[in-house]
């Protein structure tokens, strides 16, 4: 994905699912591909496109994770996840 600055550059910004975002990490909640779309009840939550969130924490096994998003947090299961993607810095994307 590529997205303009405000010099008119483009800058690449990779995408990643939201589920395997490193704990810590801030990101922007991405466009649904084509055919899909971000579920009802996380929209009602404020997870639409553009959004910046962080995973706070995971649980020992890694679900539930903690969500930060638009100033509160939440517990959401990885299956409720499923198909959402974010946008991340390509310098922050660990290797």
């Amino acid at each position: 994905m590529h997205r303009q600055d405000s010099s008119g550059a483009t800058s690449a910004r990779a995408a990643i699912p939201l589920r395997s975002l490193p704990v810590g990490r801030v990101a922007r909640l991405a466009e649904p591909a084509p055919g899909d779309e971000i579920p009802s009840r996380l929209g009602d939550l404020g997870f639409t496109p553009g959004t910046e969130l962080r995973i706070v924490r995971r649980a020992p096994f890694g679900d539930p994770v903690e969500v930060e998003i638009r100033g509160y947090r939440l517990c959401l299961r990885l299956e409720q996840l499923d198909g959402l993607v974010v946008e991340v810095d390509p310098q922050d994307v660990d290797a």
